[in-house]
């Protein structure tokens, strides 16, 4: 059973908006987890829906289970399967955020960090426990379960995230 008051990221100031930083370690190869992450059939099991050209300057329109966030975003740089360079957008935040993905071998593991950044500054508490709800989505997903129910585990999650300090840099 895994800890239910476990958190993954680390909030942060970046140019005056919002970052988070959240670490995790799966239990599969890096090339499993570059298709879990990249292939919309895939990502479709544990994210969200996922459309367009999915090609290093190609745009995609998404729709995310847990939250239901919409949007847009395109894909800036791409180096299978190491790294994913992301920027999102919603029609009422001109800033949009910047999305970095990089995955490292361990042994028969790897580990995968996600770096967010350019939200507003009160809303980073949210986007760090709705990320962690993704990642932790995408572990189930793997071992082949099922994603969790979103509403009661952001109820765990927020009240710790918006305890966590916004660090600098």
């Amino acid at each position: 059973m895994t800890d239910t008051h476990r958190i993954l990221g680390t909030l942060h100031t970046a140019d005056g908006r919002g970052a988070i930083r959240l670490a995790d370690r799966f239990d599969t190869d890096v090339d499993d987890l570059w298709s879990a992450i990249t292939e919309p059939d895939r990502l479709a099991r544990w994210i969200g829906e996922v459309k367009g050209d999915l090609r290093v300057g190609g745009e995609y329109r998404a729709r995310y289970h847990p939250s239901g966030w919409e949007g847009t975003g395109r894909i800036e740089q791409c180096e299978p399967p190491r790294r994913l360079r992301l920027t999102g957008a919603e029609p009422d935040d001109p800033h949009g955020v910047v999305t970095e993905i990089t995955l490292t071998p361990d042994g028969d593991q790897t580990i995968l960090v996600v770096e967010k950044r350019g939200m507003p500054l009160d809303q980073v508490a949210g986007f760090g426990a709705g990320n962690q709800i993704q990642l932790e989505d995408l572990a189930a997903y793997l071992a082949g379960g099922d994603r969790c129910d979103s509403d009661a585990r952001i109820a765990v999650l927020y009240p710790l995230y918006a305890q966590l300090p916004v660090g600098n840099g």
